[in-house]
């Protein structure tokens, strides 16, 4: 399997037109025999890319006290309960928010109060906070969600998810692309036998099918 994923993710690069930006390596996915209008079915993983995105990841943290300190010198945003009830106020800076923000941290006993003024708009996003515990490391934490990508196909037999840069090396891209394989064909139905196609592209360039 990794040689198939390196002969694509090689074509997918050499075949990319040279642009005048950083481009991101994408995976695309087509699932088969599944009835996806039944949720039970629909793929939604957070998934630790060994290598890292080879992008920035942005995290905001919902915290107060010692954990809100901590979290200022690693997320990219820190906010505490009033700044929460504010957002629950307004409507479109709650939006711009959860649309600027790959992924939400919170204190365990902030949760409910999440729900309460974001619930609304941070649900149908798939962007509810990962609960804090008091015993974890928010810096930890932190840390690891910055190398994490949510993996989501909704209703779609197609999706996409990031798994890594163009100046990143081909070895890391495989080894990407090969743990979130390895994630969908555990957690499928029918395994390996849900994937119709796996495919590999840069943001313009064309798509190289990875064969199966």
């Amino acid at each position: 399997m990794a040689e198939s994923i390196q002969d694509a993710v090689s074509r997918a690069l050499e075949e990319a037109p040279e642009r005048n930006f950083r481009e991101t390596v994408d995976l695309a996915i087509n699932l088969r025999d599944l009835d996806l209008n039944d949720p039970n079915n629909r793929v939604d993983e957070s998934i630790v890319l060994p290598r890292g995105t080879g992008q920035e990841t942005r995290i905001v943290v919902f915290a107060e006290g010692e954990t809100a300190l901590r979290a200022e010198d690693v997320a990219d945003d820190v906010l505490d309960g009033d700044a929460l009830e504010e957002l629950g106020g307004d409507d479109d800076a709650a939006k711009d928010l959860a649309d600027e923000t790959d992924f939400f941290i919170a204190e365990a006993n902030m949760m409910q109060d999440i729900g309460r003024y974001l619930g609304t708009v941070l649900g149908p996003r798939g962007k509810m906070p990962t609960p804090l515990q008091p015993d974890d490391d928010v810096v930890e934490t932190i840390e690891r969600m910055k190398n994490t990508v949510q993996v989501r196909s909704g209703d779609r037999r197609t999706f996409h998810t990031r798994v890594g840069a163009e100046d990143m090396d081909i070895d890391d891209i495989v080894d990407n692309i090969d743990v979130i394989i390895r994630r969908l064909e555990a957690d499928l139905e029918k395994g390996p036998q849900n994937i119709d196609g796996v495919y590999v592209k840069t943001t313009m360039g064309p798509a190289s099918e990875v064969p199966t």
